[in-house]
């Protein structure tokens, strides 16, 4: 099967590149990157001598680019994690989340209707169906209701591409993850960020007190997601992928410092961050229930594995924070 990957050196898109290769030692895999900030074909270094792998940097927005590798590698599917995806960033400036999250996944779609594929996988955010209160998860018929420019540029990309399913009939499926962690994680997320600052002894800033709730599931969990949907998603259809791992943001940067034997007193409360969700859970039944996937990582052990790659690939992450990213850390965090 020859697939096209977009985004694929990125945080997810490399880990799934990777998986891919590892349990399908057939496939080839087109793996289509812009390379912004959160790109790093470091992330990739594993896989730069496999035959398997090809890596092209570009735009999905870029309609003839795209349109002459479909014309060139005749993919079977496309799995498409293309995205600005930081909710913080989107705050800062929407426009970029409305070109590369609307405008790159229609010149996609417009693809996908012009040249026959099997299976187009759109990875999608839990973060389209806005706030959950104390109570009840979010299930795939859960009205959306997003709350950020990011979060409302994804539903927009569900949205299209569900059309084009029921348009044209295309074979098109949607998941919505909850909040993912692990290896190559761009260090502006929560987990990496508290992970490097308590390394280097610096403060960790935590929004507003703490106290909003995510469900963590580690990346390669996602990835056998994906894997099953790809393989045995029905068109038309919304798989909802959750780790089952439901925790308070200050448990996580509490349960790092103490994994890393840092003092607590690192914590820094800082002024919280505009329209904060308050709590995200994730039904992932019917993805159990149709497609036989379950998350195989409990975050205990999740979050123990991940503090090691980062401890043990400093030289990654150090490169990450020098230059352009410490003036956005600036903007983002000092003075609140």
């Amino acid at each position: 099967m020859n697939l096209l990957v977009t985004g694929g050196a990125g945080f997810i898109g490399s880990n799934f590149v990777h998986c891919m290769l590892d349990m399908h030692p057939t496939y080839r895999v087109v793996n289509l990157d812009k390379l912004t900030y959160a790109g790093n074909l470091e992330n990739l270094k594993d896989v730069e001598e496999n035959p398997r792998h090809s890596f092209v940097q570009g735009d999905i927005c870029d309609a003839s680019l795209v349109r002459s590798l479909f014309e060139e590698r005749h993919f079977d599917a496309v799995i498409n994690f293309a995205a600005e995806s930081h909710v913080d960033r989107s705050i800062v400036g929407a426009a970029e989340f409305v070109r590369t999250n609307v405008m790159g996944t229609n010149v996609l779609l417009e693809m996908a209707k012009a040249y026959p594929l099997k299976s187009f996988v759109q990875i999608s955010t839990d973060e389209v169906y806005g706030s959950l209160g104390p109570e009840g998860k979010f299930r795939e018929d859960t009205p959306l209701h997003p709350n950020s420019p990011y979060a409302a540029s994804k539903a927009s990309a569900d949205l299209l591409a569900l059309a084009y399913q029921h348009t044209f009939g295309l074979p098109i499926v949607v998941t919505r993850c909850s909040n993912n962690y692990g290896p190559y994680q761009f260090p502006e997320k929560l987990i990496p960020l508290m992970i490097a600052n308590a390394m280097n002894d610096k403060p960790l800033p935590v929004y507003g007190d703490g106290t909003n709730v995510r469900d963590w599931i580690h990346v390669t969990d996602h990835c056998a997601a994906i894997d099953a949907v790809l393989h045995k998603g029905i068109p038309g259809e919304v798989y909802n992928i959750g780790g089952n791992s439901e925790e308070k943001n200050i448990d996580v940067v509490k349960t790092i410092l103490a994994t890393l034997g840092k003092p607590e007193s690192l914590i820094s409360f800082v002024k919280d961050r505009l329209g904060h969700d308050r709590r995200y859970a994730i039904d992932a039944g019917k993805i159990s229930r149709d497609l036989g996937w379950e998350p195989h990582h409990t975050f205990q052990a999740g979050i123990a594995q991940t503090i090691l790659w980062y401890r043990e690939n400093v030289a990654w992450w150090q490169r990450i924070i020098s230059g352009e990213y410490k003036e956005y850390y600036r903007k983002m965090y000092e003075g609140r």
